[in-house]
């Protein structure tokens, strides 16, 4: 068994939507972009977003909320997002009524959260007082009472009460790491749905994908599986999730076994609360169609990732250096640490044709990077004058930054070594961050 960390020629892809969890209010996370609205607070500041002051301990984040209670403001002072926005529309379940928020205060005072729907139903106010000043603390609000109330369906805004009580001076609250949690156990969920496949439907052979017409499947949990798998839907959309995973065979027998040779890519959407590596396995049983025949190959590969968000996987089929062919792709196998006790959902598993086409290339009527892959060089053409312009690497790390002011430009790459980058483009109107690999 040959495993591959990260390979560089797999093309990653992490999603951030606003309605997924935790709301954790950094820049390329949930809720520092929302539209929050602050009420009953005097003449109502706007919610701030700063520099975590007290980064050690339970909370790691780079920033927080921060929340002025101001004296002549009303106990129930607090903020609130935009209905429709942020946290999306969703139900709350005994998957998600257990909500867990940090907190850093001055003072010891009730901590309040409440949601609302659109017709302006209220679940009611839940209040939890922190019990120590000035340093983190997690608070627990179980709205379990209120699973079945009219008010429980169709959710579409969160409001928080920094500081539920009358005031004798102005107190500034932060508020972070806002989680929706399993109530047995404390599992988090998805808050939203695995992003959409939006391939050419003529150019996919899918196994779960909401968008597509599924082939059949024989079983997602094969009898020699070790895990449990449930069905679920996020937000409408239909997702698989494994708990207690060591591995889990998903299998596709006799006239099911698939031909993906006029495919080149896999693909996977996963979201683990837990895993600190993911692996996923093609097996193809050969001509012969059948297990250990003599002619079976397997290839694994395996992947280090950030928890708690949406990934999505497009790997070339060429990365399973150890298949023989993919001719008969009777078996896939989701595993990888802590091996049977981890939780991944899973959806849009399916493989697509890619050819004719840069996966990495994002597709913007504004902006164009080419080529893609590179060599050496690209040439950045804009509708707008490029303000700036940022290579980063992987990891976050700033290589190379400029400033054409002009709306077509050429960098010279050759200093890099080869990999996966990401190329940050702002103009007047516009700013984005485009994918590029270099060979």
């Amino acid at each position: 068994m040959r495993i591959s960390v990260l390979l560089i020629s797999i093309v990653l892809r992490q999603f951030c939507f606003a309605q997924l969890g935790p709301i954790d209010f950094e820049p390329n996370g949930y809720g520092s972009t929302w539209q929050w609205t602050t009420f009953e607070n005097d003449f109502n500041p706007p919610l701030e977003i700063i520099a975590n002051p007290n980064p050690g301990g339970i909370n790691t984040s780079s920033t927080v909320s921060r929340f002025t209670a101001n004296v002549a403001g009303a106990p129930w002072a607090g903020f609130e997002s935009l209905h429709g926005q942020g946290i999306g529309t969703f139900n709350l379940t005994a998957a998600n009524c257990v909500v867990k928020v940090m907190v850093y205060k001055p003072v010891i005072s009730p901590v309040g959260i409440k949601f609302a729907t659109p017709a302006g139903a209220s679940t009611g106010e839940i209040l939890v007082s922190n019990t120590v000043i000035n340093q983190w603390e997690e608070l627990t609000f179980d709205f379990s009472a209120v699973i079945n109330a009219p008010s429980s369906t169709g959710i579409d805004q969160i409001i928080i009460f920094p500081d539920f009580t009358q005031r004798s001076d102005n107190r500034v609250c932060l508020i972070d790491n806002i989680k929706f949690s399993n109530q047995n156990g404390g599992t988090p969920i998805p808050m939203g749905p695995a992003p959409t496949p939006t391939y050419p439907t003529a150019n996919v052979i899918s196994l779960f994908s909401n968008p597509y017409q599924n082939v059949p499947v024989d079983t997602w949990m094969a009898p020699w599986s070790m895990a449990q798998v449930s069905d679920l839907q996020i937000t409408g959309n239909e997702t698989k999730r494994y708990d207690a995973l060591n591995f889990a065979g998903v299998e596709m027998l006799g006239n099911n076994i698939l031909d993906v040779s006029s495919m080149t890519h896999f693909r996977v959407d996963f979201w683990t609360p837990n895993m600190n590596e993911f692996k996923v396995k093609l097996v193809d049983f050969g001509a012969d169609g059948q297990y250990a025949g003599g002619d079976d190959s397997e290839s694994e590969l395996s992947y280090i990732l950030p928890t708690e968000n949406w990934h999505s996987l497009e790997i070339p089929l060429s990365s399973f250096t150890q298949l023989n062919s993919t001719t008969h792709i009777a078996q896939l196998i989701f595993s990888g640490t802590p091996s049977g006790s981890g939780t991944v959902y899973i959806d849009n598993v399916l493989f697509f044709n890619n050819e004719g086409a840069s996966l990495l290339e994002e597709q913007s009527t504004q902006v164009r990077v080419y080529p893609n892959p590179c060599s050496d060089k690209i040439t950045l053409n804009s509708i707008s004058p490029l303000n700036s312009v940022q290579i980063v690497g992987l990891d976050g790390t700033l290589l190379m930054e400029c400033s054409p002011q002009i709306n077509s430009y050429a960098i010279d790459l050759s200093n890099l070594p080869t990999g996966l980058y990401f190329v940050r483009l702002s103009s007047a109107n516009r700013t984005e961050t485009l994918r590029l690999i270099k060979k």
